[in-house]
């Protein structure tokens, strides 16, 4: 990681920065927008949709999931878990169930996967959080025919360490068809040198430990599922240079991926259209996950 070690704490910064992400607002008024456009979306998708809140996966206070069921009630049904972003020290389950409705009026549920951030969570905890989340909903709702992941920023992030996991240690196999990964990030080595890392307190042993893409060597001869890695147009470079890696090591690693490029979108809205059925990431999720 040469590279990061030459660039300027400035330039780090300017990397990991929520106004590099956007380039329609300031750095507080970009935050701002995104939880007030996350927040209305999921209250109206609460309205208009049969819920179960706060659904306990485990022992942890965190440890909960918001599940929006398919309008028609049918005996088996694919699941979508949707795991927020917010850099791993914000944002909610509460907030994330926006993209609900387009997916429940086609007989998808759609679980937004609750976790602790920092400072009280810590890299570890979360993705064993995240995993044991997956292995509760497929214990939990037997009539589910089939697990698709999504995440966004830092939940593509924990939703890509979903697929490095080693299920033998949760007693289960869940049948993982698909993972879309919106604006992720696959190497953590970077954000040591970033202030992030004064709220996240990882070691460089925790950060190559959940690194997804130091992890890909692991996947192969594993049971692979059809991984989907979106990118922002306006994502910053860094974004969009982990997408490409993680991309290409997937491929490598004789993964069915695809690298799809969204047009006229930023870090956050680019995860804020999936509420509109005619935009076109939901139209390939809606597309790609059977029912």
């Amino acid at each position: 990681m040469g590279k990061w070690q030459k660039m300027t704490k400035e330039e780090l910064e300017t990397q990991y920065s929520p106004s590099r992400w956007s380039p329609r607002l300031d750095k507080d008024a970009v935050i701002n927008a995104h939880v007030q456009m996350l927040t209305e979306g999921t209250h109206k998708a609460q309205a208009a949709t049969q819920t179960l809140l706060n659904v306990p996966y485990g022992m942890d206070e965190g440890e909960k999931l918001d599940v929006y069921l398919p309008t028609v009630h049918t005996e088996n049904f694919p699941l979508v878990l949707y795991i927020h972003g917010g850099y791993w020290q914000s944002l909610s389950k509460d907030i994330s169930g926006f993209a609900a409705l387009p997916l429940v009026s086609h007989g998808i549920a759609l679980a937004a996967v609750g976790y602790d951030v920092a400072p009280k969570g810590r890299m570890e905890e979360m993705v064993r959080q995240v995993r044991r989340s997956v292995a509760f909903a497929v214990q939990q709702y037997t009539g589910i025919s089939g697990i698709y992941l999504l995440g966004h920023s830092a939940g593509a992030h924990l939703a890509a360490m979903v697929l490095s996991t080693d299920w033998a240690e949760l007693g289960i196999v869940p049948n993982i068809k698909g993972a879309f990964l919106v604006s992720g990030i696959y190497d953590l080595e970077p954000l040591l040198h970033t202030p992030e890392n004064d709220v996240l307190h990882m070691s460089r042993e925790a950060a190559e430990h959940n690194s997804p893409l130091r992890l890909v060597a692991k996947l192969k001869g594993r049971r692979a599922c059809q991984v989907l890695l979106g990118i922002a147009q306006h994502d910053s470079p860094e974004f969009r240079r982990q997408s490409q890696e993680y991309f290409e090591a997937l491929r490598a690693a004789g993964w069915s991926a695809t690298l799809l490029d969204i047009g006229d979108t930023d870090h956050f809205d680019v995860i804020e259209k999936l509420s509109q059925e005619n935009y076109l990431l939901t139209q390939v999720i809606l597309n790609t996950v059977s029912v």
